[in-house]
């Protein structure tokens, strides 16, 4: 009795022994069909005089020129059926009618692509008959040679995926680090089920163990490996993309769990590889681009770029120069902070994910990231610091432990006032420096902080600030109450009662209270406008000569 393990199928022809491209004309649910043998036809051959057993794969030769053709598609279908074949492979498209007969006998059809030779197909088919083995290491010397071919010719990720889909007829998923989705092909069985099955694939904690952290997936024995998802009968193939040693993203291969096969692990495998040398290349070509942009930044920020050069530059880098922008200059503040690169990258992530459009640059020798955000042109700043508060937003949430300076400069319309929106962000950042703040700081807002730095008599000043201040600090020290947090925070709201309560987290009655209890103790009308700028120049004297 047949080892069920060592029966060939014609969906294994397919896979391991046809030219790669062979298409499934009709009889997708048949193809589980044993396969005997293959024999090759010509359209001049007698067929009855022909001796073929059952379940074999029939190639049907492309007819030489001039060649008297005998037998039409119809009759080659026909005969096929009488023979009991497992499959008719045709080197060329079949009429309607062949079609429609295949279909009523239950008759497989195939078709190879342009330019394959039957004869030696044959030779490969006999080699999978007789040494599984041996072909299905040749086969992954085929795909892997076709995947790279992919990336070689710059066809792009796109295809490589489209490539791997129609090798193994599963939804084929490529990821970067971060577990984003960078390409991906969809099969219809799982249509109804893709937005759970993707938002599986996106979290780190259901990556395998030995693939979570990327700085040791190079060390796996068995780096493509099968796992379960929890839905009914749906497993993946998942394989890291390694290069130089780190991984920078996964390639997973979804099917349904009993129909996972070697072809999909040698796709897995490949396909990984491939991935990797396309990834490697995007990133040259990337780091290039980023170069070439920083350089001609650069020169923008001395003035050595006339504002023509500077539009056809912008051409290049699919960018509007002539919009309004705002520059910003984020930088770490304190000790240990992480790389550069890596705030760039947070930074050109979000730019994405907003569909925002900026010019992002580091500067490593400034120790900063540099962006010309091309804002709205009726409300341009607070459109740029909105999206100033995500970064800061992300990156406290992605380095709790570590802090940012953000500052933002004056709205420009020209390109040649780009430096001057520059030297303005470095200095409201240089600010938020002193300030030890993280929340983005626009140049426009800050004339006062600027004013109460450059004054030098600092006994002054803080004689200032005990005066205005001095009732309420002693009440809160004596206390224990919040009377000066409760203050600043109505400042920072623009004096906003609502929005006061709400960010201090009591109800509005209890922060009329402490207005009231503010004007007592301090014997102050804080309906003058007066009294406002006095109380608002002590809170800021205050917290600056803290700082100091």
């Amino acid at each position: 009795m047949t080892d069920p393990a060592n029966i060939i199928t014609v969906e294994d022809v397919r896979k391991l022994a046809l030219p790669l491209g062979t298409k499934v004309i009709t009889g997708d649910g048949l193809l589980q069909r044993p396969v005997s043998w293959t024999t090759v036809i010509y359209v001049d051959d007698t067929l009855k005089s022909k001796s073929v057993q059952a379940n074999e794969i029939i190639l049907v030769a492309p007819p030489d020129h001039g060649t008297r053709i005998a037998n039409s598609d119809v009759e080659i279908v026909r005969w096929a059926a009488d023979v009991k074949a497992a499959a008719v492979v045709f080197s060329a498209t079949i009429s309607p009618t062949a079609l429609a007969e295949a279909k009523a006998y239950g008759l497989p059809i195939l078709n190879l692509p342009v330019g394959s030779k039957p004869r030696l197909i044959e030779k490969t088919v006999v080699s999978l008959l007789v040494d599984r083995k041996g072909q299905l290491e040749r086969r992954g010397t085929q795909i892997y040679r076709q995947l790279t071919q992919i990336s070689s010719q710059n066809e792009g990720m796109s295809e490589l995926v489209n490539a791997m889909a129609r090798l193994t007829n599963k939804a084929v998923v490529i990821q970067d680090k971060r577990l984003r989705v960078i390409e991906h092909t969809l099969q219809p069985q799982f249509v109804d089920r893709w937005e759970d099955i993707e938002g599986f694939l996106k979290k780190q904690e259901n990556l395998p163990i030995e693939m979570q952290d990327r700085h040791r997936v190079s060390e796996i024995d068995s780096p493509t490996q099968i796992q379960a998802l929890p839905m009914p009968n749906i497993a993946r193939l998942v394989a890291p993309i390694i290069t130089n040693g780190i991984g920078r993203g996964f390639l997973s291969i979804v099917g349904y769990d009993n129909e996972t096969d070697d072809i999909d692990l040698l796709v897995a495998e490949h396909g990984a590889a491939a991935c990797a040398l396309e990834m490697a290349k995007q990133k040259m070509v990337s780091e290039t681009e980023k170069r070439l942009r920083g350089t001609f930044l650069d020169r923008l920020l001395i003035g050595d770029v006339s504002q023509q050069e500077a539009i056809r530059q912008g051409e290049r880098f699919e960018h509007d120069m002539t919009n309004t922008h705002v520059a910003v200059v984020l930088s770490w503040r304190g000790d240990n902070p992480p790389s550069i690169r890596r705030l760039e990258t947070m930074i050109n992530t979000i730019i994405d994910a907003q569909r925002a459009k900026a010019l992002v640059w580091q500067r490593e020798k400034e120790r900063e990231v540099v962006l010309f955000h091309a804002t709205d042109r009726e409300d341009p700043i607070d459109t740029s610091l909105r999206i100033t508060d995500i970064f800061a937003r992300e990156i406290n949430r992605q380095y709790p432990n570590n802090h940012v300076a953000i500052g933002l400069g004056q709205a420009v319309r020209e390109v040649g006032q780009w430096r001057n929106s520059y030297r303005d962000a470095v200095q409201a950042m240089e600010l938020a420096v002193r300030l030890q703040t993280d929340t983005p700081l626009y140049i426009g807002d800050l004339g006062v902080y600027q004013l109460i730095l450059s004054l030098s008599d600092r006994e002054k000043l803080n004689e200032f600030q005990e005066r205005t201040l001095g009732p309420l600090i002693e009440y809160d020290m004596r206390q224990t109450s919040d009377l000066i947090k409760t203050l600043e925070a109505f400042f920072n709201c623009h004096g906003n009662l609502s929005q006061t309560a709400e960010v201090l987290i009591v109800h509005r009655n209890t922060l009329l209270y402490r207005m009231n209890r503010i004007n007592e103790i301090a014997n102050i009308d804080l309906n003058r406008p007066e009294t406002r700028l006095a109380l608002h120049l002590a809170l800021t004297i205050r917290r600056l000569l803290a700082l100091n």
